[in-house]
């Protein structure tokens, strides 16, 4: 066997989100689903920088029986020289039922109690930005009582 290709990775920004209340859809398809309105946000980083606009912007959660969380988000990022970025992504938030629990009532937890990772794509018309759209990202996540934060980098 070969040796594995390595995989590298660059940071591009921190990512800081507001939500507002989840709206309740209920059980569907064996997950309770909820879907969140992003209600603003920053983006800060070497390769980044901008605000998340309002609206429209959401997360179409799914949370399995035992806490387990599926993300399908959808926002826009309006630069600092007023370009706009569609970025979507999916998820997943998982860990001890406890600690699952205790972000669920809205508590702090350390990142490091759970399990919190992303996969990012973007699109823009934005000629500065086109290299967005050529590349896949991840994000490392936390939830703090206000909101997400994520820590995304490209794939090199």
């Amino acid at each position: 066997m070969d040796a594995p290709l390595p995989l590298g990775t660059e940071f591009l920004f921190r990512m800081s989100l507001t939500v507002g209340a989840p709206q309740a859809v209920g059980p569907s398809r064996g997950t309770d689903l909820r879907i969140v309105p992003v209600t603003g946000g920053t983006v800060a980083g070497p390769r980044l920088a901008g605000e998340v606009l309002p609206a429209p912007a959401g997360d179409w959660l799914r949370v399995e029986p035992d806490g387990t969380t599926h993300l399908d988000v959808r926002l826009t990022v309006r630069t600092s020289d007023g370009s706009l970025v569609s970025c979507q992504y999916t998820g997943l938030r998982a860990g001890p039922p406890e600690v699952l629990a205790r972000l669920g009532r809205g508590e702090a937890v350390a990142p490091d109690a759970y399990y919190f990772r992303t996969a990012l794509r973007f699109e823009t018309g934005a000629p500065d930005l086109a290299w967005l759209t050529r590349i896949l990202a991840v994000g490392v996540g936390q939830r703090r009582p206000e909101g997400p934060v994520y820590d995304v980098y490209g794939v090199l």
